[in-house]
C-alpha cells in the first residue's frame, strides 16, 4: 500500500479509465420529471428532440440503465488525456494549518484546459455517426466552446460557437483558441440569428447570457438540416459522460486507502459537479455511505440557493425543452462576473432533484472571496485555477478551517475542473483591486420569476 503521508501525486494508471459511464437515474429515489415541449406545452416526445440531437444521445437522455458502454473510438480519445491526475493538496493543508486531508482531481491538463472535453468528444462522435456535418453551441467563459471546437476538429466537422458577449470581450484568447481549432465564434447576442437580432433591437448594449446564447445555437440547429445542437452541461447525457471523473477518483483514492467525507465542486449547469459526485452518490443512495456533497455557485447567479424548483425554459427565447429544475427564471441576466461558466439561470434536472431530495447541499460565494481562495490555492499548489473552479476552493477553505476550529480530521475531495491560464485579465483586475462581489439584484430575480411557464 502506498503511503498517503508521502504521496503527492496519485499515479497515472490507464487501466482506471472507465469503460462505461455511470447513469445516476438508475439509482435516484425520485427521478426528474419529464421534459415538456415549448411548442406544444405537452410532454416532449423523442421525435421532437431528434430535430436538434442525434438519436443515441436522446436515448441516453431517457435511459435508466445503470451503466452505458463508452464507444471504443471515444475511449481511444480519452486515453490521450485521461486518467486526469489526483493530487493531495499538501501545500494548501499547510497554509491552512488544518488536520483535514485535501485531495483534488485536476481536469485542466488536456488541450482545452477543462473537464468539458469528456462530453464534447462523445457528442461529436455520435453526431458524426448519424451524418451530421456541423454542430452549433453556446459557451460562457469559453471552456465548453473550446472543447467542442477541438472535438469537431477530431471528427472533421464544422463548429459554430455563440459566446456570451461579456466573456467574448473579457477572454479574447479563449476566443482565439476556438478559432485555432477551426470554429466560427460569434458574440451573443449576435446579428446572425432572429433571436439575437430581436434582443439587440430591444437592448443594443446587452451583455448576453447563457440562456440567450443557447437560444441562438438552438435556432441555428433547428433551421438547418445538416446541423445539430450540442450542449455542454445541464442535460442528463452530459452529466453521465462526466462521470469518468468520479469513477477515476474512486479508484485513485483506493491506492491510499481513502474515501471522502466531503466532496465539493462548483456548479453552474452542473456537469463537473455531477462528474465528480455522482459515482460517490451511488454509494450513498444504494449502500447508505455517509458523505456530504456540496455544490458551489456564485452569489450573483444563485440558482440552487435562491432559485425556485419549477418548470422553466432552458433558453431565453423559449425554443428548447422545458425542464423541472431550480431556476432564477429564463429572463434573468446575471452580472458580468469572470466565472462566465456559472452564469446560467437554471440547473441540471438531475442535480435539482437531488438537491430537492436533500441528498446534496449548496452554498454561494461572492466574487472577491472566490478570487481570494483562487490566489491562495495558486500560491500553495502552483496551479492557477479557473474562476469557476475557485468557487469550489472557497468552500474547501471554509470546510478545512472548520476542521481546524473543531479539532477534527476529515477527507475532502474537490474537482479542480479547469485551469485559469486564459483568465489572467480577471486575476489582473483582482490584484489591482478592481473587482467587486457583483451580487444579484433581487428585484430583477423577482421580475424574472413572474414569467415561468405554467405546466398543468
Amino acid at each position: 500500500m502506498t503511503s498517503k503521508k508521502d504521496l503527492r501525486k496519485i499515479i497515472l494508471d490507464e487501466t482506471i479509465i472507465p469503460k462505461q459511464w455511470y447513469n445516476i437515474r438508475a439509482d435516484m429515489p425520485n427521478k426528474p420529471l419529464p421534459y415538456y415541449s415549448a411548442q406544444t406545452m405537452k410532454p416532449a416526445q423523442p421525435d421532437e428532440l431528434f430535430a436538434i440531437f442525434p438519436r443515441e444521445l436522446v436515448a441516453q437522455e431517457m435511459c435508466d440503465d445503470r451503466y452505458v458502454d463508452i464507444p471504443e473510438e471515444v475511449r481511444k480519445h480519452y486515453e490521450s488525456f485521461r486518467p486526469s491526475p489526483l493530487f493531495r493538496a499538501l501545500g494548501l493543508e499547510k497554509r491552512l494549518d488544518t488536520p483535514a486531508r485535501i485531495y483534488y482531481k485536476y481536469e485542466g491538463t488536456n488541450a482545452t484546459g477543462s473537464h468539458k472535453l469528456n462530453t464534447a468528444i462523445p457528442q461529436a462522435y455520435y453526431n458524426k455517426k448519424e451524418g451530421i456535418r456541423k454542430l452549433s453551441t453556446e459557451t460562457g467563459a469559453g471552456q465548453w466552446g473550446s472543447a467542442l471546437s477541438l472535438a469537431c476538429n477530431y471528427m472533421d466537422m464544422e463548429c459554430t460557437v455563440y459566446m456570451v458577449k461579456i466573456s467574448y470581450e473579457q477572454k479574447p484568447y479563449r476566443r482565439t483558441l476556438m478559432q485555432t481549432f477551426g470554429a466560427t465564434v460569434l458574440a451573443s447576442p449576435s446579428n446572425a440569428t432572429e433571436v439575437g437580432r430581436q434582443i439587440l433591437l430591444h437592448d443594443p448594449k446587452c451583455t448576453g447570457s447563457l440562456g440567450i446564447a443557447i437560444s441562438e445555437a438552438v435556432e441555428t440547429a433547428a433551421t438547418r438540416s445538416d446541423t445539430n445542437y450540442s450542449l455542454g452541461s445541464v442535460l442528463n447525457h452530459v452529466c453521465m459522460h462526466q462521470t469518468v471523473i468520479g469513477q477515476e477518483a474512486k479508484k485513485q483514492l483506493e491506492y491510499v486507502d481513502e474515501y471522502p467525507d466531503v466532496i465539493i465542486a462548483c456548479c453552474g449547469g452542473g456537469s463537473n459537479f455531477a462528474g465528480i459526485t455522482f459515482p460517490f452518490l451511488m454509494d450513498k443512495i444504494r449502500h447508505g455511505r455517509n458523505m456530504r456533497c456540496i455544490a458551489v455557485e456564485p452569489t450573483s447567479c444563485p440558482t440552487l440557493t435562491k432559485g425556485v424548483f419549477s418548470y422553466d425554459y432552458g433558453d431565453s427565447a423559449k425554443i428548447g425543452p422545458i425542464a423541472k429544475m431550480y431556476t432564477l427564471g429564463h429572463d434573468f441576466i446575471p452580472s458580468g462576473i469572470h466565472a462566465g461558466g456559472l452564469r446560467y439561470h437554471g440547473d441540471s434536472p438531475l442535480i435539482s432533484q437531488l438537491y430537492h431530495d436533500k441528498l446534496i447541499e449548496a452554498e454561494a460565494y461572492g466574487q472577491l472571496e472566490v478570487f481570494d481562495a483562487g490566489v491562495m490555492f495558486a500560491r500553495a499548489e502552483g496551479i492557477i485555477p479557473a474562476p469557476e473552479s475557485s468557487h469550489a476552493i472557497a468552500a474547501v477553505v471554509k470546510e478545512a478551517l472548520k476542521c481546524r476550529e473543531e479539532g477534527r480530521s476529515e477527507t475532502i475531495l474537490f474537482n479542480l475542473s479547469g485551469n485559469g491560464y486564459f483568465d489572467m485579465s480577471a486575476y489582473e483586475s483582482y490584484l489591482a483591486g478592481k473587482l467587486d462581489n457583483a451580487p444579484y439584484e433581487k428585484a430583477a430575480l423577482d421580475e424574472s420569476l413572474k414569467n415561468l411557464p405554467v405546466i398543468e
